[in-house]
């Protein structure tokens, strides 16, 4: 896992800052309480969301209620990003709401802390206990384990190496061995499994009377079925003959009830035959009136087409012709009186021609060849006005002519259609009735036909029933249902009897069972029980010999890292680590010393030493995959410049590349020189500013 960026919005010091963290070794220097720390818990309450105390106050900023943090991170060559919110309501808790764990951008997980958590591991390959007591070492703990009583450092480790699981393991076996032990002793009392000789001989006997019992049984239920039979039989026949008797009785009335409706049928079917009859000649009649009232509209219709009309056309139409002929009419007349105007007021003109030289219009006078060319004009004219009204007259003489044929077939149709429509209305109705009359009649016939067959045939019936044959069939059936009652009751007693065997070797058969799975399951648990024996000898055996592995792996790698950091000005630090993980010095002579006889320098380079060795070789057994990520909080602790131990820590740190990135908290200016990048960290007036230096 590699750290890209980090972005904080109202935690302690930050208003709103944004962290780039690069590969390699990273320092975040600056004075006391300027916010360096608050970075490296921002990044832990990213990661895992549960606070490192009690509460988030030590997270939150004062007087604000709303806090995030966004944490970029590459793992695998992948971008990942988390978003965590803190919200004060009354105290200070998570808002789950704004929980969201993405891959690029796709959604992993959200809301639900336990999934993320989930998600995070499966990505990371590390959970909270180990990124807190492996990958963050915080200034307050570097010496814990150093300062830890053997037991506990040995108990401590042996979790996070994952040896007490064999512990455990161990324990919980001997439970299971004991749990064993006891299920094979109360098999061994059972009283089924020590007399399982004497419960096979009572199961071979209870199945001999078993199969005795069943034989007797299969001749039984054999003349239990043919007296079944018989008896079903004969019940069959006496049925059949009292049903037939019933049936005689019953035809008896029906004969009488079929003859009486008979007799009515055929008087009914008399009444319809003159209905019918009486039908046919109103038809007729109607049909006669409307062929006369046809012959009328076709004549009426002949004279429209006379005079070149439509025959065809409803009154409707007619009226509208009517209408028509009117305005023409009216038309013709207004011209005639037009004409005859136009002809008086022309006479006027002659007669005043007639007797004066004088112009009638302009009143100027007319030489003699004019006022005769006038005259001959204006007798032309009126002889021209005389044609017209002539045929005028002629037009409104036909016309007249015309209005009144069309009026006369009006007035005639309009009687006549009514009058044929309501003659069609009752030849259909009176067909109709006809035609139902008819099919009553029909109807009646084929009832008394049948009724008719009918008769036949309950008197057929009737002749067959005879009651000497009734009274020998239930003497029949009375013998064959004692026969039969005999042998239900022994095959009952017998199939009771069966019953009882089979639940006695259904019995035995279960306890033989029963006890042949005791004493299978008897065998198994011995042989259980001794691989148990093996196993919890194996968990024994192998924590000391993995425990021991990790301890020289352990020591290796802190004697390599703490030369490192002692370097060739120091005092040569020899140690060994036994078998409590406790960290010894070895002295030039030989000898074996306690750790509390170094300085604190000292101590703090060996403890740092011993925190990388325990991070590589916990996350590798953990995990498959050595230390990739480190944060520091203050490592530079007793440490002075003057004896060179900050450069030689520094120089040492720059120099874990098998550790991808290396994030470190320090106020030490010399600390930081040695830094491949430098964030420093300021505080103005209560609030955070990140710079980056190189």
């Amino acid at each position: 896992m590699r750290i890209e960026a980090l972005q904080l919005e109202n935690i302690r010091s930050h208003i709103k800052t944004t962290v780039s963290f690069s590969r390699g070794f990273n320092c975040l220097v600056g004075g006391l309480g300027c916010g360096k720390s608050s970075i490296l818990y921002a990044i832990d309450f990213a990661l895992f969301g549960d606070p490192l105390r009690r509460s988030y106050d030590y997270l939150l900023r004062n007087g604000a209620d709303i806090g995030k943090v966004t944490l970029k991170f590459v793992q695998s060559g992948k971008p990942y990003t988390l978003h965590r919110m803190l919200r004060r309501r009354g105290g200070i808790g998570q808002d789950k709401e704004q929980l969201q764990f993405f891959e690029n951008d796709r959604l992993l997980a959200s809301v639900k802390v336990e999934a993320v958590a989930e998600q995070l591991e499966a990505v990371t390959g590390f959970d909270k206990e180990l990124f807190r007591e492996v990958v963050w070492m915080r200034q307050e703990r570097l010496k814990e384990l150093l300062n830890a009583t053997p037991r506990d450092r040995q108990t401590r480790l042996d979790q996070l190496f994952g040896l007490s699981n064999y512990e455990a393991a161990w324990s919980s076996l001997a439970g299971f061995q004991r749990e064993y032990e006891g299920e094979k002793k109360s098999y061994e009392r059972d009283f089924d499994v020590i007399g399982r000789n004497r419960l096979q001989a009572e199961y071979n006997k209870a199945v001999e009377e078993f199969s005795r019992a069943e034989i007797e049984l299969e001749d039984l239920r054999e003349k239990f079925t043919q007296s079944e039979a018989a008896l079903h039989e004969a019940k069959f026949r006496l049925q059949s003959l009292q049903d037939l008797r019933k049936q005689t009785e019953e035809l008896g009335k029906r004969e009488a009830q079929l003859q009486t409706n008979i007799t009515n049928i055929e008087d009914s079917s008399a009444r319809l035959a003159d209905e019918i009859q009486r039908k046919k000649l109103a038809i007729k009649n109607f049909e006669e009136r409307l062929r006369s009232s046809e012959a009328k509209e076709k004549s009426q219709r002949d004279s429209l087409r006379g005079q070149g009309l439509k025959s065809d056309q409803t009154i409707v139409q007619l009226r509208q012709h009517l209408s028509a002929l009117g305005k023409q009419m009216a038309s013709v007349g207004g011209k005639q009186e037009a004409v005859g105007k136009e002809m008086q007021t022309s006479q006027k003109r002659i007669s005043s021609l007639t007797t004066e030289n004088r112009c009638p219009l302009c009143l100027q006078d007319l030489t003699g060849e004019y006022k005769k060319g006038l005259l001959e004009r204006l007798y032309e004219e009126n002889a021209a006005r005389e044609t017209t009204l002539g045929e005028l007259q002629k037009r409104f003489d036909e016309l007249e002519k015309l209005r009144g044929t069309i009026d006369s077939v009006v007035l005639n149709l309009q009687s006549l259609v009514p009058q044929m429509e309501e003659l069609r209305r009752r030849v259909s109705d009176e067909h109709e009735s006809l035609q139902n009359l008819s099919a009553e009649l029909r109807e009646k016939q084929q009832r008394e036909k049948t009724f008719r067959g009918q008769l036949s045939v309950m008197r057929s019936e009737m002749s067959k029933f005879d009651i000497t044959e009734l009274e020998t069939a239930r003497t029949l059936r009375d013998e064959v249902f004692t026969q039969y009652s005999n042998v239900k009751s022994r095959l009952e007693t017998v199939e009771s009897r069966k019953k009882d065997l089979m639940l006695r070797v259904d019995e035995l058969k279960e306890r033989l069972d029963s006890a042949q799975q005791k004493v299978e399951r008897m065998e198994k648990i011995e042989r259980l029980l001794g691989i148990i024996d093996g196993i919890r000898g194996a968990y024994r055996s192998i924590q000391p010999k993995l425990r021991s592995e990790f301890i020289t792996y352990l020591q290796r790698v802190v004697q390599q890292v703490l030369d490192g950091l002692v370097g060739e000005a120091g005092r040569t630090l020899m140690i060994k680590i036994d078998e409590t993980y406790s960290p010894l010095i070895i002295s030039e002579e030989g000898f074996e010393q306690d750790v509390s006889n170094l300085s604190g320098g000292e101590r703090t380079l060996l403890a740092f030493a011993y925190r990388i060795g325990l991070g590589q070789l916990i996350m590798q057994s953990r995990t498959g995959h050595g230390l990739h990520m480190l944060l520091l909080d203050e490592p530079t602790e007793s440490l002075g410049r003057e004896d060179g131990s900050v450069d030689r820590l520094a120089e040492a740190i720059s120099r874990l590349k098998a550790i991808e990135q290396i994030i470190a908290v320090t106020h030490s200016e010399a600390f930081a020189e040695k830094a491949e990048h430098v964030i420093r960290v300021d505080k103005e007036n209560g609030v955070s500013r990140i710079f980056v230096e190189k």
